[in-house]
C-alpha cells in the first residue's frame, strides 16, 4: 500500500553529450608529373620535347598525365604553347637592343686611328666609301669604329687584322714621305730664320708703340686740363649727328668689303665679281679698278703706312696693289678660300684667314709666308691686329675667339662665350678691349686684363658681319649686320648712339675713317666723323657729320 502510494519525484532531463563527427581521412595527393621545359617550334610556339624514343618511360609518363587530368579529361599541360604577336615583337626588340649594346661595347674597346688621313685609308682598305656627303672628321671616325665592331662580331677578324696591318704599313710609308716632303698641317715646326727676324722686329716695334700709348694715357690722366668724359661726350654727340652724305653704286654684284686709306682721302671696295675699286673722297669718284682675281673678292684693306691695297679672294690668294691699280705681289699658299685680311700696324706684314682652318702671316716686301698657324676646329673668318702690333686676334666658325702673341707664337687667350660662329673682331685703341661680333646677333666686349667678357650687346636682329672701333681714341664702336643696318655704340657704357638705316639688303662691311691717335681726318674735316658701309644692294653709303656751314646736298648716283 505504501509502495503504491509512494509519490514519484520529477526527474531532471538527462544531460546530452554533443557528438563530434569523425573527420574524413586526409586524401593522399599523388605526386604530379614533372613539367617538361618548353622549346620553340617552327611556328613560333613553345612545345614539349618528344619522348617517343624513350620506350621505357612512355608508360610512366602516360600514367602521370592521366593522374594530372581533371574531371573534364583535359590536361593542363598542352604539347605546344602559342605566343602572341605582341610578345614576339617585344622579344625581337629586346634581342636587337642587346645586340646593339654588345656592338657598342665592342666598338668602345677597339683602337681607332685619330688622324683623318689614317681613317680614310682604313675605310678604303675595308672597301667602304672614304667619306659621305656632309660628313665631318669625327663622324667619319665613328663610322669606322662601328664598321670595325661589326666585323669583329661577325668573326671576320682576319680581314680586319689584314686591313690594320696594311694601314700601319701605309702609315709608316706615309710618315717616311712626310719626313722628306714636310708635313702639310704640322702642330709644331721649326721656325725659319725669316720668322725669327720678324718676331724680333715685331717685339721691338711693339715695345715702342706700347710705351707711347701708355705715356699718352698717363698724360691724359695727370693733366688737369684733360677731361676724357667731356671728350667722349663730344665724340658721341658728333656720332649722333651722322647722316647719309653720299650713296654710290659700287658694282654689278653685291659688295663684300670696304676700307678707308690712312688719311681718309681714298676708299677701297670689293665685290663678288672679284674686282676691287678705289674711290676718291668725299664725292666717291672712281679712281682705279683692280682686276686680277678669278673668284669673288671677300675683303679689301688699305695699308696703314702706304697707299697700297690688299685684297682677299675665294681663289685662295691674296694680292697687293698700288692705289693706281698696279699688281705688286701675290700671296699663295692657302688650301681653301680666304675670308678676311688685315695689315700689321707696321705695314710690313699681312695677316689672312681662310676656310682651311688656318691664318697666315706674310712678309709684304718679300711676298713670302712667315707663319702658318692652326688653332680653330672649324674655318677661320675674322682677324685683327693689336694697335701695339704685339698681338693678333682670330675668330672662326667654331664660335671661338683666340688671341695670339706674335712675339712667341703662343695662344695666350681663348675667349669662349658666343654660341654661334664669330665673324668679326676688332681691338680698341685703348689696348685692352676687344670686340667680337657673331651670328648669335650679339657683340661681346672682352677685357684682356680680366680675361673675360665684360659686356654683351644685343646689337641686331640678324648676324653681325663686322665690328670696328673708332681708330683714333676708340670712343665708339660700329657694328654692321645682315638686318640691313649699321649701329654706333658708346664705348663708355655701350649704349646705342645712332642707327644707320638706308640699305635695302645685308650690310657686309663697315669702316671708320682715321688713324691712330691724332692723325687729321682730311676727307671729312677734323671736326667730323665719317663711316662707310657696303651692302648686298651693291651700294656704297657714306655717313658723315658736318658743321652747319659745311652742309651740302647729298650726292646720289
Amino acid at each position: 500500500m505504501d509502495s503504491e502510494q509512494e509519490t514519484t519525484l520529477p526527474s531532471s532531463p538527462p544531460t546530452q553529450i554533443p557528438i563530434i563527427p569523425t573527420l574524413a581521412p586526409i586524401p593522399v595527393i599523388p605526386p604530379l608529373a614533372p613539367i617538361p621545359l618548353p622549346q620553340p617550334t617552327q611556328n613560333g610556339g613553345l612545345g614539349i620535347p618528344n619522348s617517343d624514343s624513350d620506350d621505357s618511360g612512355t608508360e610512366n609518363d602516360d600514367e602521370m598525365v592521366d593522374d594530372a587530368k581533371g574531371s573534364n579529361g583535359l590536361s593542363p599541360i598542352e604539347v605546344n604553347y602559342e605566343i602572341s604577336e605582341e610578345s614576339r615583337v617585344v622579344r625581337e626588340r629586346h634581342e636587337k637592343a642587346m645586340r646593339e649594346l654588345m656592338l657598342k661595347r665592342r666598338a668602345a674597346a677597339l683602337a681607332v686611328p685619330t688622324n683623318d688621313n689614317a681613317v680614310r685609308e682604313r675605310l678604303r682598305r675595308l672597301g667602304e666609301p672614304i667619306t659621305l656627303f656632309g660628313e665631318r672628321e669625327m663622324e667619319r671616325r665613328d663610322r669606322l669604329r662601328v664598321l670595325m665592331a661589326k666585323l669583329d662580331s661577325e668573326g671576320e677578324l682576319e680581314r680586319l687584322m689584314k686591313a690594320n696591318e696594311e694601314g700601319e704599313e701605309t702609315g709608316r710609308e706615309g710618315a717616311g714621305e712626310e719626313e722628306e716632303e714636310g708635313l702639310e698641317y704640322p702642330f709644331y715646326t721649326e721656325g725659319t730664320r725669316e720668322l725669327l727676324e720678324a718676331r724680333v722686329e715685331i717685339g721691338r716695334l711693339s715695345v715702342l708703340r706700347a710705351r707711347n700709348r701708355l705715356a699718352r694715357a698717363r698724360r691724359k690722366r695727370d693733366d688737369p686740363d684733360e677731361d676724357e668724359d667731356a671728350e667722349i661726350g663730344v665724340a658721341l654727340r658728333v656720332a649722333e649727328g651722322l647722316v647719309l652724305d653720299c650713296s654710290e653704286i659700287g658694282d654689278d654684284r653685291p659688295l663684300s668689303g670696304c676700307s678707308f686709306s690712312r688719311d681718309g682721302k681714298m676708299l677701297a671696295t670689293c665685290s663678288l665679281t672679284g674686282v676691287a675699286k678705289i674711290w676718291s673722297m668725299p664725292n666717291l669718284h672712281k679712281v682705279s679698278v683692280l682686276k686680277g682675281h678669278f673668284e669673288r673678292a671677300t675683303d679689301v684693306k688699305f695699308s696703314p703706312v702706304h697707299d697700297h691695297v690688299a685684297t682677299a679672294s675665294a681663289d685662295r690668294t691674296a694680292k697687293l696693289w698700288s692705289h693706281d691699280g698696279m699688281l705688286l705681289k701675290t700671296f699663295e699658299g692657302h688650301l681653301d678660300r680666304l675670308a678676311r685680311i688685315a695689315f700689321h700696324p707696321s705695314g710690313k706684314y699681312l695677316g689672312t684667314t681662310s676656310f682651311d682652318k688656318t691664318w697666315r702671316l706674310w712678309d709684304i716686301e718679300k711676298g713670302t709666308e712667315l707663319l702658318l698657324q692652326e688653332g680653330h676646329s672649324r674655318s677661320m673668318y675674322g682677324i685683327s691686329f693689336h694697335p701695339d702690333g704685339s698681338l693678333v686676334a682670330s675668330c672662326g666658325l667654331d664660335a671661338l675667339t683666340r688671341v695670339w702673341d706674335l712675339r712667341t707664337g703662343r695662344s695666350i687667350l681663348s675667349l669662349e662665350g658666343h654660341v654661334k660662329p664669330v665673324l668679326g673682331v676688332s681691338f680698341s685703341p685703348n689696348g685692352y678691349h676687344l670686340a667680337s661680333g657673331s651670328e648669335d646677333n650679339t657683340c661681346r666686349i672682352w677685357d684682356l686684363r680680366k680675361r673675360k667678357s665684360v659686356y654683351i650687346i644685343p646689337a641686331h636682329s640678324n648676324l653681325i658681319s663686322q665690328v670696328k672701333f673708332e681708330p683714333q681714341e676708340g670712343y665708339f664702336l660700329v657694328t654692321a649686320s645682315y638686318d640691313m643696318t649699321a649701329k654706333v655704340w658708346s664705348s663708355r657704357d655701350f649704349k646705342p648712339v645712332k642707327t644707320l638705316s638706308g640699305h635695302e639688303a645685308k650690310v657686309t662691311s663697315a669702316d671708320v675713317v682715321g688713324d691712330d691717335f691724332n692723325t687729321p681726318i682730311l676727307a671729312c674735316d677734323a671736326d667730323a666723323q665719317c663711316i662707310v658701309t657696303v651692302s648686298h644692294d651693291r651700294t656704297i653709303k657714306l655717313w658723315s657729320s658736318r658743321s652747319s656751314n659745311q652742309e651740302r646736298p647729298m650726292d646720289i648716283r
